[in-house]
C-alpha cells in the first residue's frame, strides 16, 4: 500500500464522529477495507442489543493452527470538548506539519488504521502464516470497555495466545498497568423545608461522611513492586433538587485503580467496610453499587514475547523501545478476565495527547509502529 493512502485511510477514520457510541460507522468502514483487499472473513457483532453500534472482528491465516496473534483496539473515543478550543477540525483529519490531527488520532484510530493495514499487506504479501492473525476492534471502551466485556463473555477471546493493543505508546511496550474499579455510593435521607432542618435527614451530610473516609481508607495499602501506590478518587458528585429544600438523596462516582498486591477483591472488601461501619450511624442509610472492575494486566518484561515484540520495534524504528507501565486501564483488563496469555500495549501517538484538545498524531510514528505490527505477525506467526 502506498504511502498517501496509508495516510488516506487514517484521516478517513478521524473523520468519522464516534464519540462514545457510532461505532457501527467505523466497522462498516472496516469492513470494506478488508474486503477491498481479499480478506472476508469479517464479523461485526453487535454491542448490547443495539442497531446502531457493534465491534468488528476479521481474521486471516492458518485455522488449523492452535496459535492466536490478535491485535486489538476500540472503535469509539472520548468527547470534543470545547470546539472552540481547538485549532483545527477534530473531525477534520488535517495534515499539518508531518502531524494528523482530531479526535482520535492518537487514541486510537491511528493505532486501528495501523493494525488494519498490517494485516492486508501481511494478506497481500503470500506469506505463509503459521496460525491466525485476528483484528479486534471493540465497541464503547471509553465508558468501561464494554464491548470487550461482551466479546469475552461470548468466548472470542479464549483462543487468543498472544495480544497487543493498540493504544498510544509513541512506539514503545507498557508491559503493565494498574486496573480499573468503579463504583457508586447512593446516600438516602429525608426531604424537608430548607428552615426546618431537624425534620429532615440531610443525605448530602452523610455522603460527605463517606468522603471524609474514603480519604484515608487506603493508606496502609502497600505499593507495588511493578505499579506503585493504589490510587483513588472521587470523581462525581450530585446531591439535592433545590435549594430551599433538605435533599433526600445525593451520590457520588469513585474511581480506584487496583493493583496486584490490592486488587479488585480487596478493593470492594474495602468499601464494604466503609458503608457497614457509616450504617451502623443513627438514620444513615449508604447504599454502595460497582459499574466496573478490572484488574491489573502484568507481563514479565524480559519474557519472550516482550523480547519478541522489542526486535520487531527495533527493526521497524531503528531504535529499541523503552519498556513503561502505566496507570490507565484498557481492554486488555477484560480479556484478562478469560484468557491469561501475554497482552501488550504499543500503538501509534502519544499516550498524554490522549483526550487532549488538539489531538495528533506524527505521521512518521504511525507508519513506523504500522512497520512493527507487521514485524511482530512475522516473527510470531
Amino acid at each position: 500500500m502506498e504511502r498517501a493512502e496509508k495516510i488516506k485511510i487514517l484521516q478517513q477514520l478521524i473523520q468519522i464522529n464516534s464519540v462514545n457510541g457510532n461505532e457501527q460507522v467505523v466497522a462498516n468502514y472496516l469492513q470494506q477495507l478488508f474486503k477491498a483487499h481479499g480478506i472476508t472473513s469479517v464479523e461485526l457483532i453487535l454491542f448490547n442489543g443495539a442497531t446502531d453500534r457493534c465491534s468488528i472482528i476479521a481474521e486471516i491465516g492458518e485455522r488449523s493452527t492452535d496459535r492466536v496473534l490478535a491485535l486489538a483496539g476500540h472503535l469509539d473515543t472520548v468527547a470534543v470538548g470545547d470546539r472552540a478550543s481547538w485549532q483545527f477540525d477534530p473531525f477534520g483529519g488535517q495534515l499539518s506539519a508531518d502531524s494528523i490531527y482530531g479526535r482520535g488520532a492518537a487514541d486510537m484510530k491511528s493505532g486501528l488504521a495501523a493494525m488494519a493495514i498490517a494485516m492486508i499487506e501481511i494478506k497481500e504479501s503470500g506469506v505463509k502464516l503459521n496460525g491466525r492473525l485476528r483484528f479486534i476492534g471493540t465497541a464503547s471502551e471509553e465508558l468501561g470497555a464494554r464491548g470487550a466485556v461482551e466479546l469475552t463473555q461470548q468466548g472470542r477471546i479464549d483462543d487468543v495466545t498472544a495480544m497487543v493493543v493498540g493504544e498510544p505508546t509513541s512506539g514503545d511496550i507498557v508491559f503493565a498497568h494498574s486496573g480499573q474499579f468503579n463504583y457508586t455510593v447512593t446516600a438516602y435521607g429525608k426531604s424537608a423545608h430548607s428552615s426546618l432542618p431537624d425534620k429532615g435527614i440531610n443525605a448530602i451530610y452523610h455522603l460527605n461522611d463517606f468522603i471524609n473516609a474514603e480519604r484515608t481508607a487506603f493508606t496502609d495499602v502497600p505499593k507495588s513492586k511493578l505499579l506503585g501506590a493504589l490510587v483513588h478518587s472521587i470523581t462525581v458528585i450530585k446531591g439535592g433538587e433545590q435549594i430551599n429544600s433538605i435533599p433526600d438523596q445525593a451520590y457520588l462516582q469513585g474511581n480506584i485503580r487496583p493493583i496486584p498486591e490490592f486488587d479488585t477483591q480487596q478493593v470492594l472488601e474495602r468499601l464494604q467496610q466503609i458503608i457497614a461501619k457509616l450504617n451502623q450511624r443513627p438514620q444513615v442509610k449508604l447504599e454502595l453499587t460497582v459499574r466496573d472492575r478490572f484488574e491489573a494486566i502484568t507481563n514479565d518484561p524480559d519474557s519472550p514475547f516482550v523480547n519478541l515484540v522489542q526486535a520487531a520495534r527495533t527493526a521497524a524504528f531503528g531504535t529499541p523501545a523503552q519498556k513503561l507501565i502505566i496507570h490507565g486501564a484498557t481492554d486488555a483488563s477484560a480479556y484478562a478476565a478469560a484468557n491469561d496469555c501475554p497482552m501488550l500495549l504499543l500503538g501509534a501517538g502519544n499516550w498524554h495527547d490522549a483526550h487532549q484538545i488538539n489531538e495528533s498524531v506524527a505521521v512518521a510514528n504511525y507508519l513506523n509502529v504500522l512497520a512493527t505490527y507487521e514485524n511482530i505477525i512475522r516473527q510470531y506467526l
